[in-house]
Order: structure tokens, then sequence, then C-alpha cells
């Protein structure tokens, strides 16, 4: 799916190919683990391939903002780049969305990254 750049595009111009993912692109951590744990595997592994194939890139487009003046498509690249992080435990080290071995435990974040 190529999402064109428009007035919907949540991405900078210059990731529009990531587009696709844009549904990632969510402001907390608490967002991001309940779409951890409602995605497939495979949804995860083709949001991760995509994405840590243009984290660098993304990493020096985003620290050519200050944090406190992000413009929205800016803030919404870094917290995909928030969701990589999410997965990436799931997809490098377990294979399934939820921590091994740990029955119903849950893990609350108390504090969120800024921005």
């Amino acid at each position: 799916m190529t999402v064109s750049h428009s007035e919907e595009a949540k991405l900078p111009p210059e990731f529009a190919d990531l587009e696709q993912f844009s549904d990632w692109c969510l402001g907390t951590e608490a967002e991001r683990y309940a779409k951890r744990l409602g995605s497939t595997m495979q949804e995860m592994q083709a949001f991760y391939d995509a994405i840590t194939a243009r984290a660098e890139e993304a990493l020096a487009y985003c620290d050519k903002f200050s944090l406190d003046e992000l413009p929205e498509d800016v803030l919404n690249l870094m917290h995909l780049l928030y969701s990589m992080i999410q997965v990436s435990f799931p997809v490098e080290c377990w294979k399934q969305p939820k921590v091994p071995d740990t029955g119903a435990t849950k893990l609350d974040c108390v504090v969120e990254p800024v921005p």
C-alpha cells in the first residue's frame, strides 16, 4: 500500500514509504504495548524490518529539530521509532508478542519519554 503525501499523511514526505505503518505512531507506552499485544508476529516483523532499515536516517532527521518544537509529522516519526523499540524484543528474541513465562504479570509504565 502506497500513500501519497497529503493532508492525511502522518509522517514527513521523506518517510512516505513508512506511511503504511503509521498506525504505530502512538503517543504513549500503554498504546504501543497494547498495539504490540494485539498484533501478529508477521505484522510486527514487517513493521520492524521496514523501520529498522530507516531508523538511523529517521533519528538523524528528528535530531534536526528542537524537542520542544517538534512538528507533528516529526513527532509521529519519533513515536514510530518508540514503537520499533517496543517490538524489538518480541521480534528479535521471544518470537511472540508477550514476554515468555510471565503468566498474567503486567507492567505499567509510570513515566513516559518526552516528547
